[in-house]
């Protein structure tokens, strides 16, 4: 009942209350098919001098429906980029967030070729579905990233590997294909499980373990006017530190897919994503772990919105509507399915630019467990890139 109740008032906010997808906070960034993320951003720089220095960070008020709020420095991140010549750089990221844990987002060296090749190695982003490679606050809309892409894309994704990219202007098509460590079976104690999905799994290049390799890769078209569209596609295996060929339930095989498209017109914009993951092998591993491990994970999201008010000098008002439906047990395989991974939630907000590189922002959103357990939180953000 949660959903139809709502749905008169998703239907208002998709007319009246908006969103730019891609916040137009960045210049030259508003349109989907142009759109850099910090690394590109990075690589791209035509700065003479060759060391290249930027930051992004997030400062939140998050309010759950009875309950305490609360504040929270949520990551400040540093951005090195180096060219040692016209060829080689080396790009990295580094992540303190809650104030108290460091850690490293990315960490590779690219060798350019030509636009059309790419060699990189390092510490790299999973390119799979939006916000994993454009996760920078002034890229997105409401304080928090979506949901899915922290249930069934653990957001930000990184592994340590190594393959090719690169970009074909004449026909609007920008490419990834990359050999990567996966998922660790347990990571710190803790395993893989029905109700945040992937998330513990990521080895973040710390100490990372690699029995087999996994491949990850992603195709972005842009050459339809104002609108981009990818297919991201992932395969592998989770990583153990048993020896896998004798040790029942030890790992799980994962195959998973992204489609995800982005449009901007003007003032409008909307984006929408879908992620399918199948998981093989679970009922072992479920039973050698004593975990709720699902056998296929979905989800999807739309948004939509517009640019209320555009003040000049990089200043405006935006708004942003955004539906999300995931089930991180929508298929299981030899345990009871749990109804409460089955999440909706309806987030509409506002989001002030005071500069090309500052916005405040907030939402309140509507959740719904089980189809039946509903809850509500208030949210109020900063956010900077620079």
């Amino acid at each position: 009942m949660f959903i139809k109740s709502n749905i008169f008032l998703l239907f208002i906010c998709l007319l009246t209350v908006c969103s730019t997808a891609q916040n137009p906070i960045m210049a030259g960034d508003t349109l989907p098919f142009v759109q850099r993320n910090a690394a590109q951003t990075l690589m791209s720089s035509s700065s003479q001098n060759p060391l290249t220095i930027g930051m992004y960070g997030e400062v939140e008020y998050l309010k759950p429906q009875y309950q305490n709020g609360l504040l929270d420095v949520h990551r400040m991140v540093l951005l090195l980029g180096y060219r040692f010549d016209e060829a080689v750089q080396f790009i990295t990221e580094i992540e303190m967030e809650h104030t108290t844990e460091l850690y490293v987002e990315q960490a590779f060296a690219n060798y350019n070729i030509s636009d059309a090749l790419n060699l990189r190695a390092g510490l790299l982003l999973i390119p799979m579905g939006i916000i994993n490679e454009f996760h920078e606050p002034t890229t997105f809309n409401g304080v928090s990233r979506p949901a899915l892409d922290t249930y069934l894309v653990p957001t930000t994704w990184r592994e340590i590997g190594g393959g090719i990219a690169g970009r074909f202007d004449n026909i609007g098509l920008r490419y990834q294909l990359y050999v990567v460590n996966g998922f660790s079976s347990v990571t710190n104690g803790k395993v893989l499980n029905g109700n945040n999905g992937l998330r513990n799994g990521r080895q973040k290049g710390g100490k990372s373990i690699i029995n087999s390799p996994n491949f990850s890769a992603k195709i972005d078209h842009y050459g339809f006017n104002n609108f981009r569209l990818g297919l991201s596609l992932y395969h592998g295996r989770t990583q153990s530190d048993y020896q896998i060929m004798d040790t029942e339930g030890a790992d799980v095989g994962l195959s998973m897919l992204g489609l995800d498209a982005r449009y901007s017109n003007g003032p409008f914009s909307a984006r929408g994503q879908f992620i399918y993951a199948e998981l093989s092998d679970t009922q072992n591993y479920n039973n050698r772990y004593d975990t709720d491990l699902g056998a296929g994970m979905r989800g999807w999201y739309l948004e939509a919105g517009y640019r209320i008010f555009d003040f000049g000098k990089n200043r405006s008002l935006t708004a942003f509507t955004r539906y999300e439906n995931f089930d991180t047990h929508a298929f299981v395989d030899g345990i009871i399915r749990n109804d409460s991974y089955h999440r909706k939630i309806i987030i509409t907000g506002l989001g002030m630019a005071l500069s090309r590189g500052v916005v405040f922002k907030t939402d309140f959103q509507w959740q719904q467990v089980a189809n039946s357990i509903n809850s509500k939180q208030f949210n109020l953000g900063l956010g900077f890139w620079y």
